[in-house]
């Protein structure tokens, strides 16, 4: 059906008479309102079968019909990349649609860019939230409670070694794990009967809310700094020698990436920055020698052994983050910004990173340009879990050694989660040096032009490094941790209406300012962050303070 209408958009495009037209348009009309009260049709009873043990047919009960792995879309979305084409991306939209992809499409890759015409995302609509507390359902978990949860079915995640430096301190409420298993919906009644109450014919399915407690404790600039949870591989690209060593060391270090910001199987949001604010941490690397010489770089209190970190929100229409990372002794930085577009896809969501990020290894000349994955959280009227997909890029222009990346969704039957291939290749050549398959979030193995083979990136066996943060009494109004505090506190202790509470007035003070710069007539001015042509830079990048250095021979 949903090609029909595609094939009677490409005949109403093509005639000539009005009249007939016009007549097409009617049918259309009529195909697009049956096609919108299938898709509710499918969300409701998806929702009404997880609220039974099983579908009752004919007054017994059956096997599953519908499949319980809600991760394939059956409503579609529009095709996405990381792009550079920055601003064409703010402007380029998709209409109300009809379309849908399998779930290869669903990478998304990296070419054909369209936004989808509406962000997941509180920042996007003034009176849009990205999580509620359902203040009317009895079962909403209150002071001092514990909502009840069901075991996950998936099997529990091995969690890798984290190392700490000598002087880290301990935050109970970011150190700790959070161990909750958000279960079935079955445990959470108040959740089906809110979802039932936003599911209608014809509306707009970006608008249903999601309830407080599937929230992270953290913001999302918080997530970014998980880039660096390998911060010794980073640091070892400018030490090799050669073009092709770099490039290797460097796909190393961005196949590490990604698992260590998502340490569940179950998919929780992060907080949505608000506008102006910031997080900053660095790392202590073991073995590295203790020279306190302080940086002048984002970190001030970090010095030059340490590898520092800066993140803010710098955009609210889009929503924004821009993030720079530096080791001023390795002479190497990473200068980057997502904007983080997402899309209800009826049985799951989208998030689409629209961005790139540009690693400068400044004693080798080079500037290496990389890509973003998407993100999904599947399966969100059960146990909802995260998986990455789409194809990313990664290259050096100087040198021209280039690799490609992609992240595959789990195709709707059979089919493994979390799979991953990546390809190296050296200047102008098709045939890959290096190529690699395994799982971003377990094992990747790599097969040489060589003939050789290794293990490339084991996740579940590298250490993580700790990031150094302040302690929130000495951080600045604006800064994430202290920002968030109070969601963070009361997230924690299950204090479910009070969290959603203090995170409306965070919403709501941010709303107020943007009505009193309209009303004034003035500017959004970043801390750290400026935008350049196409793309959000950091103000101070250590390539341009070392070029400017009295010592420089750059």
């Amino acid at each position: 059906m949903i090609e029909q209408v595609k094939s009677l958009e490409t005949r109403i495009d093509a005639c000539e008479d009005e009249s007939t037209r016009e007549r097409y348009n009617v049918i259309k009309v009529t195909a697009e309102n049956m096609i919108e009260a299938i898709k509710h049709a499918i969300v409701m009873l998806q929702i009404s079968k997880e609220s039974l043990k099983g579908p009752v047919m004919n007054g017994s009960m059956h096997e599953s019909i519908l499949t319980n792995d809600a991760d394939y879309d059956y409503f579609g979305t529009g095709k996405i990349a990381g792009s550079s084409n920055f601003r064409r991306n703010r402007v380029i939209g998709i209409k109300p649609s009809v379309q849908t992809l399998s779930p290869e499409d669903e990478a998304l890759p990296q070419t054909d860019t369209v936004v989808p015409e509406r962000s997941y995302s509180s920042s996007e609509d003034e009176d849009f939230y990205d999580a509620e507390d359902f203040k009317s359902a009895s079962s909403t978990p209150q002071k001092g409670s514990t909502p009840d949860s069901s075991p996950s079915t998936e099997e529990a995640i091995v969690q890798p070694q984290v190392i700490a430096s000598d002087d880290d301190y301990y935050d109970e409420l970011y150190d700790e794990l959070d161990k909750e298993n958000l279960g079935s919906l079955e445990s959470h009644g108040s959740v089906i009967a809110h979802l039932l109450s936003q599911v209608r014919i014809g509306m707009d399915l970006t608008k249903v809310v999601l309830p407080t407690f599937i929230l992270e404790r953290r913001s999302l600039l918080e997530m970014y700094a998980d880039f660096f949870a390998h911060p010794d591989l980073f640091l070892k690209i400018p030490e090799l020698p050669t073009p092709r060593e770099r490039m290797i060391q460097l796909v190393r270090w961005y196949l590490s990436a990604f698992h260590a910001g998502r340490n569940s199987e179950i998919a929780k949001k992060p907080y949505n920055p608000i506008l102006g604010e910031t997080f900053s941490c660095f790392w202590k690397m073991p073995g590295a020698e203790n020279n306190n010489e302080k940086t002048d770089g984002p970190v001030p209190w970090a010095s030059k052994d340490n590898l520092s970190f800066i993140a803010e929100q710098v955009s609210h229409h889009p929503p924004i983050s821009a993030f720079y990372a530096e080791h001023f002794n390795k002479k190497i930085s990473l200068d980057g910004y997502i904007w983080t577009k997402s899309k209800f896809l009826g049985l799951s969501i989208g998030v689409h990173m629209i961005g790139q990020g540009v690693i400068s290894v400044i004693d080798h000349d080079e500037e290496y340009t990389i890509t973003f994955p998407n993100g999904y959280g599947r399966s969100i009227l059960t146990v909802p879990w995260i998986e990455l997909g789409g194809k990313c890029t990664l290259g050096c222009a100087k040198t021209g050694y280039n690799a490609t990346v992609e992240f595959h969704t789990k195709p709707f039957y059979g089919g493994k989660k979390h799979k991953v291939t990546a390809e190296i290749f050296e200047p102008n050549e098709k045939k890959p040096i290096v190529s690699i398959d395994g799982e971003w979030n377990g094992i990747m193995y790599a097969k040489y032009s060589t003939g050789m083979n290794e293990v490339f990136v084991d996740t579940k066996k590298m250490p993580i490094m700790k990031k150094l943060v302040k302690p929130t009494d000495q951080q600045t109004e604006f800064e994430s941790r202290r920002l968030w505090k109070e969601v963070t506190y009361n997230l924690k202790n299950k204090f479910i209406e009070e969290a959603t509470n203090h995170k409306q007035r965070l919403e709501q003070r941010q709303r107020n300012e943007a009505k009193e710069r309209k009303e004034k007539g003035l500017k959004v001015e970043t801390k750290c962050f400026h935008e350049e042509g196409e793309h959000w830079v950091y103000d101070r990048p250590l390539l341009k303070r070392v070029r400017n250095s009295p010592s420089s021979t750059l």
